[in-house]
């Protein structure tokens, strides 16, 4: 073959080979240029807000009591606190619940101090020592007899009372559906009285005004007789809404 000849083929083939690496590095660039719109923010949006709530009945009380003792010997002192205590909790096992509800919440041994005129100094005079328990109760039913039976027992604190859900996530996502729902249907309406229409979610955001344990009874203080002869409370856990709030925004064409 004449070298000429060699030379047009080697010619061609070199053009021919560029022509493919420009045809690839521009599909490549297309295909780079098409991704970075996607990614860039829509002119073109709406931004709609909504709320979504559901309500919520407690399915969980929880109660806290203490024995609150005092004396100037703390070996009696927390005999004698500690069957109080155990008393009490063994009659909230006999009404049902179970020992995994209930928590030693604090044991706290302290010195009560006098001050002498006398002398123009402190001394220890007795202890307080004071043992709570928090316990969580199922059965409603059963918490005005509770309250009413503990201070007959040597409970002489009772907490508040706060009534609270288990499973709270799934109220959530039935508030979280709704609002959603209701931001689709806003921002529809909205896009078709313009002469619109949505064409995709380009963000979302909540935030939830949850559910909140509910405290409905005040705590009893110190005290004897009083404490003692307390009737039996009215127990109401009532209801309260779950809500979630959200924010979407959608690309409109």
């Amino acid at each position: 073959m004449p070298k000429e000849e060699k030379l047009n083929n080697l010619f061609w083939k070199l053009v021919n080979a560029a022509l493919a690496v420009a045809v690839l590095m521009g599909l490549s660039g297309m295909v780079a240029l098409y991704r970075y719109q996607k990614s860039l923010y829509p002119a073109r949006t709406v931004v709609v807000s909504a709320e979504g709530k559901t309500t919520v009945t407690p399915d969980i009380a929880t109660l806290s009591f203490s024995v609150v003792s005092e004396g100037k010997d703390p070996g009696k002192l927390s005999v004698d606190n500690t069957e109080k205590m155990n008393a009490a909790i063994a009659f909230m096992k006999e009404r049902g619940v179970e020992e995994k509800d209930i928590k030693t919440a604090g044991y706290n041994l302290s010195p009560r101090y006098e001050y002498d005129e006398d002398r123009r100094s402190s001394f220890i005079s007795g202890y307080i020592l004071t043992q709570t328990v928090v316990v969580k109760v199922r059965d409603f039913s059963k918490i005005g007899t509770m309250l009413g039976a503990l201070p007959g027992l040597g409970v002489n604190q009772v907490g508040s009372l706060s009534f609270d859900i288990e499973d709270q996530d799934a109220y959530l996502n039935v508030a979280r559906e709704e609002a959603f729902d209701k931001a689709h249907a806003k921002a529809k309406t909205m896009a078709k009285q313009n002469g619109t229409r949505i064409k995709r979610v380009v963000t979302f955001s909540e935030s939830q005004g949850g559910y909140y344990p509910r405290a409905v009874f005040e705590s009893y203080g110190k005290g004897g007789a009083d404490i003692a002869a307390a009737p039996a409370p009215s127990i109401e856990p009532g209801s309260q809404e779950v809500t979630v709030n959200v924010t979407v925004v959608y690309e409109i064409r």
